[in-house]
């Protein structure tokens, strides 16, 4: 496995090698296909200017300098050298834990970013690694730290992913926005029992194994089809705005909800269930009607 990182996480005396690699390729927040900015006229990609609307003129590298802005028009000069100055220098190449804390005790939207953490490659230093990830296993536990990454410090939370330790990068709490005006705004409201029971049909009758491979982005898969279909030539036509028959009453929204859950949920000839149609399939057949 390729590492961007090799350190060491360490607790108390223990010292355990390990590398850390990407679990996510780097494109992952984004689809697979990127565009450039073209001149609809002669297709020549566009380039973008350093333009100073004062001097009128492009300006050069090396007449770029940041700027923080304290009120409108106003700002401090920051240059290289000051932000360089209060980078980590930690040479210790160490993922320090702090504390064990309980997994379920961490929300999911703390996390920024995954890696995997490679153990050592000699048989006698992964010993520590696997005796670790044990641990952890048994306990239900993770553990939290900080280390260095290209100068910047970051918070992690290490956990077993399997049979292997993945490390979470964290968010520090003041980048996490309150909940609380939802909280409050569905606070004071109140459904009916027969609402929740529906509820719960529709939910028991979709109920299932988590599987990662159904996880498919649909817009990735019909971009690629859409391109395929300009290079060849073809006519892209435009669907129909399909009309939907708003549903006023609740009870009878959850009704129909629970027909066509347990529609999906019914195996079908072969046996599987019956697979769910993406929306360029909806948008079709919707348009033959």
């Amino acid at each position: 496995m390729r590492t961007i990182w090799n350190g060491s996480i360490t607790f108390g005396l223990v010292n355990i090698p390990v590398g850390l690699a990407l679990a996510t390729k780097p494109a992952a927040r984004q689809s697979d296909v990127s565009f450039r900015t073209l001149h609809r006229e002669c297709g020549t990609p566009i380039k973008q200017k350093r333009w100073c609307p004062i001097h009128e003129r492009e300006v050069p590298q090396d007449e770029i300098v940041k700027g923080w802005e304290v009120s409108k028009g106003e700002f401090v000069f920051v240059e290289d050298a000051d932000l360089e100055a209060i980078m980590q220098h930690d040479d210790s190449r160490a993922i320090e834990i702090t504390q064990f804390v309980a997994l379920d005790q961490v929300d999911p939207v703390y996390f920024d970013r995954t890696y995997y953490l490679a153990p050592a490659s000699a048989s006698a230093q992964r010993r520590p690694y696997v005796l670790l990830l044990r641990a952890l296993q048994e306990s239900g536990m993770g553990a939290v730290g900080r280390f260095v990454l290209r100068g910047q410090e970051n918070l992690c939370l290490i956990r077993p992913r399997g049979d292997a330790l993945a490390l979470e990068t964290l968010f520090v709490a003041e980048d996490v926005r309150s909940q609380v005006e939802v909280e409050e705004a569905v606070g004071d409201t109140e459904v009916k029992e027969a609402e929740l029971d529906l509820a719960r049909q529709i939910i028991d009758s979709l109920a299932g194994d988590f599987d990662p491979g159904e996880l498919e982005s649909e817009y990735r898969r019909d971009l690629r089809v859409m391109l395929e279909a300009k290079l060849a030539g073809e006519e892209i036509k435009r669907p129909e705005p399909v009309a939907e028959t708003p549903v006023v009453d609740l009870m009878e929204a959850l009704r129909q909800s629970v027909t066509e859950a347990q529609g999906r949920k019914a195996p079908s000839a072969n046996g599987k269930k019956a697979a769910r149609p993406s929306g360029t399939q909806k948008r079709a057949a919707a348009a033959k009607k």
